[in-house]
């Protein structure tokens, strides 16, 4: 049975939840219209950037109409977006600001592809904090959100991470492994999965939210960019569990991502040292 307190709270938004909730959900709303409008559609098309990542048209629309409803929401808050951001801002932002910081469709590449482990990343950035997160993945038809405090769900319901304890008890999932990457890195991504019970490589927001859900005990991108990584940090530690750079760092603006259940972080960060 769900726990009466959790729906009440649910139903009476509170703290940051209620500042924010209304805005982060009209924007999830039309992201996933937008996105599934696209997907798998033949008027879809795919470019790569300068860095050779892909962009579509659902990339650019969606950071688009968000950047117009936080425009329109009367709220005071700056925008960082993968697409329409540029480099000078992608760095954290004074005390005194807060921003959106969105990553329109997470998973671009499998979008493109047809394949529906692809989101829409959603955070409030307040006071050097990510108070306030929302993954929208209409492919898999599952919402995830956290706000500051006051816990985190997926559609609705309570979520929590496991309690394995050890990590040669437990399952990890990983960025992959490719020639871009010097030995050292690959190296040590793989001593990770080994290290556990069970491993694969899958990368992007999909294994955060695993880790968050109890269903892994483990999730690590090696390589990422801020808009990757806001809302997964939060989601994770208010299911009861530790997000940190592969270097025990609590930010999301050095790079990468170690999401753990918690009891295993210290036995991971080992290894990627």
């Amino acid at each position: 049975m769900d726990d009466p307190g959790a729906m009440k709270r649910e139903a009476e938004p509170v703290g940051f939840r209620k500042e924010y909730g209304r805005l982060l959900a009209e924007i999830a709303r039309e992201a996933d219209e937008i996105a599934l409008r696209y997907f798998r559609a033949e008027e879809v098309t795919t470019e790569r950037k300068k860095d050779g990542t892909p962009v579509t048209q659902a990339d650019c629309e969606v950071e688009m109409m968000a950047r117009a409803k936080v425009a329109a929401s009367g709220l005071s808050m700056e925008v960082l977006g993968e697409e329409m951001s540029q480099k000078d801002e992608m760095g954290p932002i004074p005390p005194s600001l807060t921003r959106l910081i969105i990553d329109p469709i997470d998973g671009t590449e499998e979008f493109s592809r047809g394949i529906p482990t692809f989101g829409t990343l959603l955070a409030v950035e307040k006071q050097g904090e990510i108070v306030a997160a929302l993954v929208s993945a209409p492919g898999l038809r599952a919402r995830w959100w956290a706000y500051r405090g006051e816990g985190a769900f997926r559609d609705g319901r309570r979520i929590h991470v496991s309690d394995v304890a050890s990590l040669r008890k437990a399952m990890v999932f990983t960025t992959g492994t490719d020639p871009r990457m010097d030995a050292e890195a690959r190296a040590k991504i793989r001593a990770l999965a080994d290290a556990a019970r069970n491993s694969g490589a899958l990368g992007g927001f999909w294994q955060h939210m695993l880790v968050a859900e109890g269903c892994i005990e483990a999730a690590l991108d090696w390589i990422s960019k801020p808009w990757d990584l806001a809302p997964l940090i939060l989601i994770v530690e208010e299911a009861g569990g530790r997000s940190t750079t592969r270097s025990g760092e609590r930010s999301i603006y050095q790079g990468s991502l170690l999401s753990t259940n918690g009891r295993i972080h210290d036995q991971a960060l080992a290894l990627l040292h």
